[in-house]
């Protein structure tokens, strides 16, 4: 019986060594566009149905292109408005299918972290070669269409296996998405021994969580956005903090949705000291000036192991 994940330690949010971001920023601030590819009838998975309703799912298949077709170019309008680059979570067989979409983001100086290969082919079921492979498939199809290896990770669909953040660091990784338990980078244990991190991914904060789990209006959804900057923001002046805000173009760009994200972005953006950013440049920064003193901090505190 595991208690944990292995992957770190417990270190208590308070009287951690305090990060200091470029320019003296209090909230080091990135979106992450999910930008995927769904297949229509993708093989089977024994743990888990691509689609809630029977095959062919035209409808959930439709929306997600939608996406792709008028939600993307939406989103990126709104981006470039604001000064952001986008840090994509990147199915990467969008490379093959919409080499559009990865132009115009590499016009733009865009981060492409791995996604996976199809955000309807999962880890579960899979041995640890296949999973390997499946991984490094990824990172070579970003480098080959990009011209740079990913150096972030997030598991297609969120599914993982015991070796997911392993295989990921062992490939060359520098950073994982797959985390969701702090608002600061944190160092990972991985069984290779490599220098590795957990760069924060707000589960609540993902357009797909709010409005299709916790079925939060738009207007609602915004405010969310705004009430998390504020704290992080706060808290950040002390500690250094991490604002992500994962979006999917088939959900935040819908009209009726567009305008709360947009006034959330010119919030947060109207504030001094925030780091408008991406996963690489975080998960960089950290692993040159702040990992190994927090590592030291995190051993000191749980008995020097």
């Amino acid at each position: 019986m595991k208690l944990d994940t292995g992957h770190y330690d417990y270190w208590p949010y308070r009287g951690r060594p305090k990060i200091r971001w470029p320019g003296g920023a209090r909230v080091a601030f990135w979106v992450a566009p999910n930008i995927e590819f769904y297949e229509l009838t993708p093989p089977a998975n024994p743990a888990r149905a691509a689609w809630p309703h029977p095959s062919p799912a035209v409808p959930g298949y439709s929306i997600r292109d939608y996406g792709n077709r008028v939600g993307h170019m939406r989103q990126m309008t709104l981006l470039d408005k604001y000064g952001i680059r986008g840090s994509i979570s990147l199915s990467t067989a969008l490379c093959t299918h919409h080499p559009e979409i990865i132009q115009m983001c590499r016009e733009r100086d865009w981060e492409f972290f791995s996604h996976g290969i199809y955000n309807t082919r999962y880890t579960y079921g899979m041995s640890e070669a296949q999973e390997r492979a499946m991984v490094l498939e990824s990172m070579e199809t970003i480098e080959r269409h990009t011209g740079r290896r990913p150096a972030g990770y997030l598991a297609p669909a969120l599914s993982h296996s015991e070796h997911t953040l392993d295989l990921f660091a062992e490939l060359g990784g520098l950073y994982t998405c797959d985390l969701f338990h702090d608002d600061q980078p944190t160092p990972l244990r991985v069984r290779g021994g490599q220098r590795f991190v957990s760069v924060p991914y707000s589960l609540e904060l993902n357009d797909t969580i709010a409005y299709v789990v916790n079925k939060i209006e738009p207007r609602r959804y915004g405010q969310m956005i705004k009430d998390s900057f504020d704290r992080l923001y706060e808290e950040g002046a002390e500690s250094g903090t991490v604002m992500c805000i994962p979006t999917h173009n088939y959900q935040v760009s819908c009209p009726h949705r567009l305008k709360a994200f947009e006034d959330a972005l010119a919030y947060i953006t109207s504030h001094p000291d925030v780091w408008i950013t991406t996963g690489r440049e975080i998960a960089e920064h950290y692993l040159a000036h702040h990992h190994d003193q927090a590592l030291a901090d995190i051993n000191a505190k749980n008995g020097g192991r």
